[in-house]
C-alpha cells in the first residue's frame, strides 16, 4: 500500500466524521460521532505530520489537502481544548474547604451483571464520600450494598432497583428532604431528586439521571436522552437552591446536547480547565471518553475531583468533593441562556413527546 494515497483516504474519512456532529439529526449512527473527538484529533494530527514526508511543493492538490486536514484538526481540537489544563477553570479550586459546607460524592455505574461488589465497596471505603450514586443496579446490587454498608451511616436512601440496566440507588449520610423518584419520560427510566442538608444546615438541590444511550438496542435515536437532559436543565434553572446534577448522561461533555444542557441550566462543568476525567470504556485503553458527569451551580468551588479505581464495570467511578461558597457566585457567573437556546430545549422536549404519542398510537411500549 502506498503511504500517500492511504493518508489522503484517511484524511477524507476524518473530514467526513468531523462534519457529522454538525448534522441536525438525532439518528444514533450520526450521534455516535459526537464521542471520539480526542481519538480523531490525535489521528488527524499524526496523519498531517506524516503527510509532510510525502508533500510535493509543486502539487496544488497537496496544498489543498493539507489545508483541509489542518482545518479538520483545528475543528476537532476546539471541541476538547476546554477540557485541558490550558483552558481556564469554570469551577474555581478551593483546597481549604469548611467541612460543614462541603459535600463529597461518589458516582458509579456498576454494570448490572458485574458481581464484584467487594471492589465497589472498597472504593467507597477509600473515598469515604457523603453521598453515593449507583446506576445499573438491580435488587441483587441493592441487597449486597445494603448488607455491606449497614454500619457506615448511609441512613438516607432513594432506591429504584430494576432489571433493565436503569436501576438507580442513592445513599446519603446527609439528610435528604423531599426525596422524589420520577419517571420523566418512560415508566422504566427513573431519575432521582432531593434536597440535601449539609452539616451547616445549608440546603442544596440534587438531581440524578441516567438517560438511554442513542444506540440500539436501547434507542435508535438520541431523542429520549436529549429530552430528559433538557427537562432536568429547566429544573436546575428554576431551583431556588444551589444545584448539583450528576449521573451517567450517556453523552460526552463536548456534544451539542450537553453544551445546550449547560447553557439552559446555567450550571458549571468542573472538568473545564482540569481534564477529561474519562469514565468509559474501562475495558478499552483507546476508546475512552467522559460519560459520567457532575454539573454544579456557581455557588460551588471544587476541592477534589478524580476518576476512581477499576471495579470490574465498564465504567470507572467518578469522585468529587465540593465546597459551598455562595459568596463566590459573582466570580463564577455564566451567560444566561438565550431565547433561541431555550426554544431549542423546548423543541427537543416536544420532539420526544411527539415520538411518544406516535409510538402509543402504533401500539409500541
Amino acid at each position: 500500500m502506498h503511504l500517500k494515497p492511504f493518508l489522503q483516504g484517511f484524511g477524507i474519512f476524518a473530514v467526513l466524521i468531523s462534519l457529522f456532529p454538525f448534522v441536525a439529526s438525532d439518528y444514533w449512527w450520526i450521534r455516535m460521532f459526537d464521542f471520539p473527538h480526542v481519538q480523531l484529533t490525535i489521528l488527524t494530527l499524526v496523519a498531517l505530520l506524516v503527510y509532510f514526508f510525502r508533500f510535493d511543493l509543486h502539487n496544488w492538490r497537496d496544498y489543498t489537502f493539507v489545508t483541509v486536514l489542518t482545518v479538520c484538526f483545528l475543528l476537532q481540537l476546539t471541541k476538547i481544548y476546554p477540557y485541558t489544563p490550558f483552558s481556564g477553570e469554570q469551577v474555581r479550586q478551593n483546597t481549604a474547604a469548611v467541612p460543614g459546607s462541603s459535600i463529597s460524592i461518589l458516582a458509579t455505574n456498576v454494570l448490572q451483571q458485574n458481581d464484584r461488589y467487594d471492589l465497589v465497596v472498597r472504593e467507597i471505603f477509600r473515598q469515604d464520600p457523603d453521598l453515593l450514586i449507583f446506576t445499573e443496579t438491580n435488587t441483587t446490587w441493592q441487597n449486597e450494598l445494603r448488607k455491606r454498608l449497614k454500619d457506615f451511616d448511609y441512613d438516607y436512601r432513594m432506591e429504584m432497583p430494576l432489571n433493565n440496566t436503569y436501576g438507580m440507588l442513592v445513599y446519603s449520610r446527609l439528610e435528604l428532604l423531599e426525596p422524589q423518584i420520577r419517571f420523566l419520560l418512560e415508566d422504566s427510566i427513573p431519575s432521582m431528586h432531593a434536597k440535601v442538608v449539609l452539616p451547616s444546615r445549608e440546603v442544596i438541590q440534587l438531581h440524578v439521571i441516567h438517560p438511554t444511550p442513542p444506540m440500539p438496542p436501547h434507542d435508535g435515536s438520541s431523542t429520549d436522552r436529549d429530552a430528559q437532559m433538557m427537562m432536568v436543565a429547566k429544573m436546575a434553572k428554576e431551583s431556588k437552591h444551589p444545584v448539583i446534577v450528576a449521573g451517567d448522561f450517556n453523552d460526552v461533555a463536548w456534544s451539542e446536547t450537553t453544551q445546550l444542557f449547560q447553557e439552559v441550566s446555567g450550571l458549571l462543568d468542573p472538568r473545564v480547565g482540569r481534564g477529561l476525567f474519562n469514565t468509559y470504556n474501562a475495558d478499552s485503553w483507546l476508546m475512552r471518553w467522559p460519560l459520567d458527569h457532575l454539573f454544579v451551580s456557581h455557588e460551588f468551588r471544587m476541592v477534589k475531583m478524580e476518576v476512581g479505581h477499576d471495579v470490574e464495570s465498564d465504567h470507572f467511578p467518578l469522585y468529587a468533593k465540593l465546597s459551598l461558597e455562595p459568596e463566590v457566585r459573582a466570580v463564577q457567573t455564566v451567560k444566561p441562556a438565550s431565547q433561541k437556546e431555550m426554544q431549542e430545549a423546548e423543541k427537543q422536549i416536544e420532539k420526544e413527546e411527539k415520538k411518544d404519542r406516535k409510538e402509543k398510537a402504533e401500539g409500541k411500549e
